[in-house]
Parts: structure tokens; C-alpha cells; sequence
């Protein structure tokens, strides 16, 4: 998951969110410590209580209402969407970590009720 989003365009300050698998983290740390300091940017930070959540499948592009469907389970099981990542073939949030049981969960019954109809 790679997310791009203007802070302050008028200063020309850009947020950048990207998320590694857990076992990559102290590298991953490393490296953007030393590119951050060639890049002279604002700061760096590291959160590892999230989790990835995603739901995919060729043709999701077409059908509308696989996100709302998603974001709807999520938020009424009372789970923040901390970030959203679009694809043609997916749809990706982070939520906290100790909630992403949950959220699959929440996803699940969203998307694989014994009601067919839904799908």
C-alpha cells in the first residue's frame, strides 16, 4: 500500500504513508531514516499497531459498492479506517492492529452472508 496526499501545497509538503511487512520494519526504519536526511524531510514516523485489510477481485472496478459495502462493515462494527488505498482490482484500509480480527470479521459477514442475494 503506497499513499500519496498534499499537506500544504502552497509549501510544497507532501504526506507519504506506505506500509511493510512487520519483518521489514527495523530496515525499513533504517533506510528512511538516512533518505529522509538526504531529502531534508519534515520527519519520519513508524506506526506498528496497524494492520492491512483488504478485499480483491478482478472486476471491482465495475461493480460499484464493494467499497461502501466495506467501509459500512467496518464502521459498524465500530472500527476507524485509518487509511484507504484504492486499485482496480482492490480496496485496502489500515486499522489498528488490535482490532483487524474484528475487521475480517466485520468484512466477512459483509461480503459471504448466507443471504446470496447480497452477493
Amino acid at each position: 500500500m503506497i499513499v500519496q496526499s498534499i499537506r500544504n501545497a502552497d509549501k510544497k509538503i507532501n504526506d507519504i504513508v506506505f506500509t511493510v511487512a512487520k519483518g521489514d520494519v527495523e530496515q525499513t526504519r533504517t533506510i528512511m531514516a538516512s533518505v529522509g536526511k538526504e531529502l531534508d524531510v519534515l520527519g519520519v514516523v513508524v506506526d506498528e499497531a496497524v494492520a492491512k485489510v483488504s478485499i480483491v477481485g478482478a472486476g471491482m472496478l465495475g461493480s460499484p459498492g464493494m467499497a461502501a459495502r466495506m467501509f459500512g462493515a467496518l464502521s459498524a462494527a465500530g472500527i476507524n479506517i485509518e487509511v484507504i488505498s484504492t486499485s482496480e482490482i482492490s480496496v485496502s484500509c489500515l486499522v489498528r492492529e488490535e482490532r483487524a480480527k474484528d475487521a475480517v470479521n466485520a468484512i466477512h459477514a459483509a461480503f459471504f452472508r448466507d443471504d446470496k442475494s447480497r452477493l
